[in-house]
């Protein structure tokens, strides 16, 4: 969407997300609208709706006092989170296998896989194209599942920045480390989608259960490095020291 056609409610969101996901404003900064109005040189009214969709997202609170507060999580936060995407996720596929994944939504999903070969083998990984493809591909697993409660909870789940699919795989520049886990977990995408065609209830579960597991022991490592193997993954930026 050209900036020109954005509202003044859309920029302030945007703007907003994108100085909590990077961590210009860390948990616990206190938001007001009055002042971000000013600052932002946009109408208090679009402020506020800003800001109520950003509570709604699980990046603010409302705060005792009046006004909103950045939220900060605790490792335990994005492990319990990750853990329950994988829970979710593993029931879908589930499903998928038991109920039988519709033969479009399995060679639409085939096709996403294709494109993901593609970004994972050059030289410079396109990250956005990556976390768009590795959405996609999450989402049509969803869909299989033919559950609309199942795909309401996991939508609501994923809303949340470190409870995504491609959380914490942001700009790293580590190319050989990055390729190595993007590999792996094209090699799960693949098995997961693999026992759903051939209607493997329980491996497609348990296959889909590891692949969350996966992105649990990637924060981990990463809390695990020094602050500039950190750098460029502002997902970080949302947890609390």
């Amino acid at each position: 969407m050209p900036d020109g056609s954005l509202t003044q409610t859309q920029k302030a969101l945007i703007t907003l997300r994108q100085r909590i996901l990077g961590g210009a404003l860390s948990g616990g900064t206190r938001l007001f609208e009055v002042a971000l109005a000013d600052e932002l040189q946009i109408s208090r009214t679009p402020i506020r709706a800003a800001l109520s969709r950003l509570a709604e997202e699980g990046l603010l609170e409302r705060g005792k006092g009046g006004g909103f507060v950045v939220r900060s999580f605790a490792l335990a936060d994005v492990v319990d989170t990750i853990d329950l995407r994988g829970v979710l996720e593993g029931t879908a596929a589930r499903y998928a296998a038991e109920r039988g994944a519709p033969a479009a939504a399995l060679a639409k999903a085939q096709l996403v896989l294709r494109d993901i070969d593609r970004v994972i083998c050059q030289q410079v990984i396109d990250m956005e194209a990556y976390s768009a493809l590795n959405t996609v591909f999450h989402g049509l697993l969803a869909d299989m599942a033919q559950s609309p409660t199942l795909a309401r909870e996991l939508a609501r789940i994923t809303a949340l920045p470190f409870a995504s699919p491609s959380a914490f795989l942001e700009d790293h520049e580590r190319l050989e480390t990055l390729q190595r886990i993007l590999t792996v977990a094209q090699a799960q995408h693949r098995a997961i989608l693999d026992a759903i065609a051939n209607r493997e209830s329980g491996r497609a579960e348990s296959l889909a259960r590891e692949h969350a597991r996966a992105a649990r022991r990637n924060v981990e490592f990463l809390l695990s490095q020094e602050a500039a193997l950190r750098e460029g993954v502002s997902s970080l930026a949302l947890l609390a020291e």
